[in-house]
């Protein structure tokens, strides 16, 4: 929100508050507060008729630290708000500044109010100085803003899932809960928390409505502001992005590790389409008789009779024998996932029964809250009632039971405001927070009776932590290579916000795609973290698009599921560390300038440099960091290495893309290109591509707790690889040389040259 009409003024209607003197500062155990009137104080007559700003600092955890800005105090306090743990750690706290590891926060002295935050060499990394915070009264209530100043160059990444621009400098972004597609400037996915690439990152500490102005209303400043009495954000230390992202999501929550299957191919029915299980068998049968390899067949909102969702029950005049086919499923190998939401139409005997027993979310006059946007009468499950989560969890575990291994969790953005919540919380707070309730719920049910590492999510919304609960998609795009490149920013923008696992529908999901849309969509689907082939109103099987789509489809799902002991490496990274599997090229290369705008290309792991063609003739340009790059797919006239730091403009069959290999990678390959989930050591290759001097070392992982450890050590041109780990055939490979070893082998010797 917007409070300024230009620099010098205000907005009519708005009144606005800004510190000027340090009246007082008091320290307690690892807190310091600090007192700041509105006006000079000059002489004790100016102490009257005059506000206070407090401002509390306190460090929740090492290289964090927490400020609260306050008009009045004596505003009721407000739930829900976000789970964000941490331990202290070091702090020190005088009586002008309080220090959290490397990151310290001081206020200046007397009339020039300024809240400083420097890094341990002391280098001011930001800053709210002359009329940065501000206590407003405007024509529709009162408000706190903060504005924290940004350095030349410097730009501002993350605030969950956006369409637009991976930078945001110039945007103006409201996190509130949308269901607009991704062609808007809505979103499924807010998250109030954003970083730069100046060494810091911003939480704001609100779960409702946070309004962004990113060097918008002051261009030199990111502005944001939330309603009510009080603002609390945290900023965290990096320095790099990464680093960042790591104590972000130490704050927050780190993704669950998902099961290794869920990294295969996903088909779905679609959703308007008409579907029954002839018609699921005709898919699963032709994928195979191709020699397509699905891990996951999903069935969309029809699964349920119409106007009746949810109520968890098979549509009998299309699947008469829900048991008996999830078996016949399991028997081929797939693993079933089904569509939820947590909206409950008036035709469903849940609505009944979920409105007697006061499961639903209710009007202030005790009306069960209902529309009719979406389903017929629909209401939302109140979650904030533990009786009504156990009760929507029931339904679920009775599918688990039946055969079902993973929910799509769709919707949980619609949520009014004008309503009353079974626990008192908030409704403005509870609009956004509403997914992570929603999300919870149905991962637990998941975790609870398939064990941990087995539970994994198709879910379209979020907020802070919602990270925990993967796996998030993209949204609802259209068949355009606008879409699929909106599609990518948007998945850029949510994994600069603390999520590792993203997926997105592989054609678009609006429309039928031109086959070329398709066919290049396809090698970007396959190479992100989770794939799944799925539309609106038509199906997704290739060979309804032609041959072609057929053999590149097979081709790139072959190719990830070769790539699974690097890829899942990567994922296992993400759930200890929060990094994401697909890293936005400013997270992977914080101190090279020419990534910082770059929105096209990303990193698959630490060292697969992914370009997507968004061209249906295949022209592609890209950017490669400096060193040799290694093409792991070869391309007809092109170098099999590329020199960077430079751009590269090229042309790709519908068969390739862009996808380089990092000097000084060892790639682990794995033997079998038929399925995500096997033992990722049992014939692996280690692909040695521009081998650096010194000692290297890779895991291979294996089933839990028989991880392969692979060292490489160089120098000169002699190389020794070494194996720690179960007896198992591997084998090395350098360029076009490769060295097979028996199971017994643990180690050889090669030399370059």
């Amino acid at each position: 929100m917007k409070f300024t009409d230009g620099y010098w003024r205000k907005r009519a209607g708005f009144t606005v508050l800004h510190p000027a003197h340090l009246q007082d500062t008091a320290t307690g155990p690892d807190t310091l507060t600090a007192w700041a009137a509105t006006r000079p104080i000059t002489h004790r007559g100016d102490t009257l008729n005059s506000a206070l700003i407090t401002v509390d600092l306190a460090a929740p955890a090492p290289d964090v630290i927490r400020v609260t800005v306050s008009h009045f105090k004596g505003e009721r306090s407000k739930s829900p708000n976000f789970a964000i743990s941490g331990e202290p750690g070091d702090v020190s706290v005088d009586t002008r500044s309080i220090t959290s590891g490397a990151l310290t926060a001081r206020v200046s002295d007397g009339d020039n109010w300024a809240l400083d935050f420097l890094d341990a060499d002391g280098r001011r990394l930001t800053g709210s100085g002359w009329k940065g915070m501000g206590v407003v009264s405007g024509p529709d209530g009162d408000y706190v803003h903060e504005q924290l100043d940004l350095g030349v160059g410097h730009v501002v990444y993350g605030l969950g899932e956006r369409f637009g621009p991976l930078i945001k400098n110039g945007q103006t972004i409201d996190v509130w809960q949308e269901d607009g597609g991704t062609s808007s400037e809505q979103a499924y996915k807010n998250v109030p928390f954003y970083f730069t690439n100046g060494g810091y990152g911003v939480l704001v500490d609100h779960p409702g409505k946070v309004s962004f102005e990113v060097a918008s209303e002051m261009v030199t400043r990111t502005q944001f502001s939330v309603a009510g009495q009080s603002l609390s954000y945290l900023v965290i230390y990096g320095p790099t992005p990464a680093d960042i992202i790591r104590k972000y999501t130490a704050l927050t929550g780190r993704p669950a590790l998902p099961p290794a299957w869920s990294f295969g191919l996903w088909l779905t029915t679609s959703f308007t389409t008409d579907y029954d299980e002839e018609t699921v068998n005709k898919f699963v049968g032709g994928m195979a008789d191709r020699n397509l390899p699905l891990s996951v067949f999903h069935f969309d909102c029809f699964w349920m009779r119409e106007f009746n969702w949810c109520d968890f029950e098979w549509d009998p005049r299309v699947f008469p024998d829900p048991p008996g086919m999830l078996k016949r499923l399991a028997d081929r190998g797939l693993k079933t996932c089904l569509w939820i939401n947590p909206y409950i139409a008036q035709r469903s005997p849940l609505f009944a029964e979920g409105a007697a027993s006061g499961y639903l979310l209710k009007r202030p006059n005790g009306d069960v809250f209902q529309w009719d946007l979406w389903q017929a009468g629909m209401a939302l499950v109140d979650f904030t009632n533990p009786e009504a989560r156990e009760w929507y969890a029931g339904k679920l575990r009775g599918l688990v039971e039946m055969g079902v291994d993973a929910f799509k969790s769709d919707f949980g953005e619609r949520v009014p405001t004008d309503v009353v919540w079974h626990d008192g919380s908030d409704p403005e707070r509870m609009h956004n927070y509403y997914t992570q309730l929603y999300n919870e719920v149905v991962f637990e049910v998941l975790r609870d009776l398939k064990g941990e590492g087995e539970a994994v999510l198709f879910a379209r919304s979020a907020t802070v932590g919602g990270q925990q609960f993967p796996v998030h998609w993209g949204g609802d795009n259209s068949s355009t290579y606008e879409s699929m490149a909106e599609s990518l920013r948007g998945g850029l923008s949510l994994m600069s916000s603390g999520f590792g696992f993203w997926s997105h529908d592989i054609g678009g999901f609006e429309g039928m795609p031109d086959p070329a849309v398709f066919k290049r969509w396809v090698a970007f689907g396959l190479l992100s973290s989770h794939s799944r082939l799925h539309g609106s109103s038509s199906y997704r099987v290739p060979w309804l698009f032609d041959e072609e789509a057929v053999d590149v489809l097979r081709s790139f799902t072959h190719l990830k599921y070769t790539l699974m002991p690097y890829i899942f490496g990567a994922a296992r990274e993400a759930h200890l560390t929060g990094l994401p599997v697909m890293r936005p090229m400013p997270v992977a290369f914080p101190h090279d300038p020419a990534v910082t705008y770059l929105d096209r290309q990303y990193m698959l792991g630490p060292d697969l440099l992914v370009a997507p063609v968004f061209t249906a003739g295949g022209e592609v340009s890209y950017y490669v960091p400096a060193g040799r790059w290694t093409r792991y797919l070869p391309a007809p006239g092109t170098a099999s290495t590329i020199e960077g730091p430079c751009w590269v403009t090229e042309t790709h069959g519908f068969d390739t893309a862009p996808l380089l290999v990092r000097p000084g990678t060892v790639l682990p390959v794995g033997a079998r290109h038929d399925r995500p989930d096997y033992d990722y050591r049992d014939g692996v290759t280690l692909h040695l591509f521009e081998p650096a001097e010194g000692r290297t070392a890779v895991v291979v992982p294996g089933p839990t707790g028989a991880d392969t450890v692979f060292t490489i050590s160089r120098s000169d041109s002699d190389i020794v690889v070494g194996r720690i780990g179960d007896a198992l055939p591997w084998r090395v490979q350098i360029g076009s040389t490769v060295t097979e070893l028996a199971a017994d082998e643990d180690s050889c010797t090669l030399t370059l040259g």
